[in-house]
């Protein structure tokens, strides 16, 4: 998910581990741990000098769950023999301090796990991208009551009951509303297949996901044998099925049998994309996977990746969501929500 949930998540499991001996300390702490996984970003720019290889580096092996376990035994080890010293010798344990950044990296990657962007918790082992699709990326529901329950906490002594209690409240109203999520990704699938049976529409695989910021506008993509159909569904329309039907050509400029990095992307957007030529070896690469954006132009794939060759490869250009106007899609978004 995005950064500030995952640093409050981190945060949460540094309290719940070290609070009671550290106070805040253990969220300032808690909070790192959670944001060293997202580093991949800063790390993939390093290793690599082409920027789909960079893009695709993000949520693998330092979003694994073997990261997980051998980052908890070096940050842990590192950071007690930075901290356990002068007056604070003896305060702690070496073991709570691979305890809480276990947890602070192990519950990243499993977060994650629930957005579509997907998430290779094995590897090195398997490069499967772990994706539940029950909740947004971004989703303030899940995140507000959450970061307010931990800053709530900040405010009483570390070894106060309502310090725990104010945990026990974030931890707890946030896990009941993923699983409300999951629920309601089983009633989208749901309804999803019944659209397309009211439809006709011959498809051999579906996708169900929810819109950006939030789990009540969802958005289904089917597979046919020439193109994509997809469409839009909210808890408030006055009908239970999916509408606004839309059909997107399976466009393929070029070819994962052409280039090796479509077929990386491909991979990436488990199958759901189309390449169209702009210009002369320049493309536009639509992961076809997130749900559309409504723009001035109508419905746009906000994740678009402009490709280019170069030697004998491709590379892209650092991607920006392609939203012209946020404002007009935020609002057009907010209409969509409320139902039709």
């Amino acid at each position: 998910m995005d950064s500030l949930t995952q640093i409050v998540l981190g945060a949460a499991c540094g309290e719940a581990v070290l609070g009671k001996k550290i106070g805040n300390k253990a969220l300032l702490f808690g909070a790192i741990g959670g944001t060293i996984p997202d580093l991949d970003v800063l790390v993939g720019g390093f290793l690599y000098g082409n920027e789909i290889d960079t893009m695709l580096f993000h949520r693998g092996f330092m979003h694994s769950i073997l990261f997980s376990i051998l980052g908890a035994f070096a940050f842990g080890w590192l950071v007690y023999k930075i901290y356990n010293s002068g007056k604070r010798e003896g305060t702690t344990l070496q073991k709570d301090w691979i305890l809480l950044f276990f947890w602070a990296l192990f519950t990243h990657p499993i977060l994650d796990s629930f957005t579509p962007y997907g998430t290779q918790l094995f590897a090195p082992f398997s490069n499967y991208r772990v994706a539940f699709n029950n909740i947004a990326v971004a989703d303030p529901l899940y995140t507000l009551p959450f970061l307010i329950s931990m800053i709530g906490l900040m405010f009483f002594k570390r070894t106060s009951i309502k310090r725990r209690l104010w945990l026990k409240w974030g931890i707890g109203i946030s896990s009941v509303y993923m699983i409300f999520t999951i629920g309601n990704k089983f009633y989208m699938d749901a309804i999803f297949e019944k659209s397309l049976a009211d439809t006709q529409v011959n498809y051999t695989r579906y996708s169900c996901q929810p819109s950006i910021f939030n789990t009540i506008l969802w958005y289904g993509i089917a597979e046919t044998e020439s193109s994509y159909r997809v469409a839009f569904y909210s808890l408030f329309d006055s009908t239970n099925r999916f509408s606004e039907w839309m059909e997107i050509p399976k466009t393929r400029a070029i070819t994962k049998e052409e280039y090796r990095d479509i077929k990386d992307l491909a991979w990436f957007s488990k199958d759901y994309f189309n390449v169209i030529e702009i210009e002369t070896d320049k493309y536009v690469y639509n992961d076809l996977r997130y749900p559309l954006v409504k723009t001035k132009q109508g419905y746009e794939s906000v994740f678009s990746l402009l490709l280019f060759k170069e030697n004998d490869r491709l590379n892209m250009e650092e991607f920006e969501p392609k939203v012209d106007d946020f404002n007009e899609a935020m609002s057009n978004l907010w209409e969509r929500i409320k139902g039709i």
